[in-house]
């Protein structure tokens, strides 16, 4: 049985989010940095799969280091914004997308400009999700999921973070930052 859960990332909206969806397993659910974990795994994979398997890895490796993490599950992602009308950028590149330390609001606000005059059939864009596993057997295995919507026209919504606000989901009817985390 999997007593710990260790996710491969330090950022705390995202912790928050998995330890909603996770609740119902039962087992501890940790980031990396509070399982004691202070590596910095260069993510230079082509594709999220490939870079959310790395950050797995190097975890697990430094993990299995620790004592009472010998049976910890390891997971890791790489997620990030496709808009087809700019070749799928910011794509795999989506954290660093116009440097790591510039806030979303500029970055948000200079994709919008980017579409400027783009009709919304051309806007068409997606979240991409991969999200990789390493079990304490050494085994691995990815899985990947979208969801498909629009860039709007400007930001709206309180929910969520990153291009949320500008990611606008037709069959829902609302920005993804419109939704609640229910």
């Amino acid at each position: 049985m999997v007593d710990k859960i260790i996710f491969a990332t330090g950022n705390e909206h995202k912790m928050v989010e998995i330890r909603m969806i996770l609740k119902d397993l039962g087992a501890e659910i940790l980031s990396q940095r509070e399982a004691g974990i202070r590596a910095d795994v260069v993510e230079d994979g082509a594709t999220f799969e490939e870079n959310a398997l790395i950050k797995a890895k190097e975890i697990a490796r430094e993990a299995g280091k620790l004592p009472g993490f010998e049976n910890a599950v390891v997971l890791a992602d790489d997620s990030g914004l496709e808009i087809d009308y700019l070749n799928k950028e910011p794509g795999i590149y989506s954290a660093r997308y116009m440097g790591e330390d510039t806030s979303y609001d500029i970055k948000n606000q200079n994709l919008i400009d980017r579409l400027d005059n783009v009709p919304d059939e051309k806007r068409t864009a997606r979240f991409v999700c991969a999200i990789a596993a390493v079990l304490p057997d050494g085994k691995e295995t990815t899985v990947r999921a979208t969801i498909e919507g629009i860039i709007g026209y400007g930001e709206k919504g309180s929910h969520g973070f990153g291009y949320d606000p500008i990611f606008y989901v037709p069959e829902l009817g609302k920005y993804t930052a419109e939704l609640t985390e229910e």
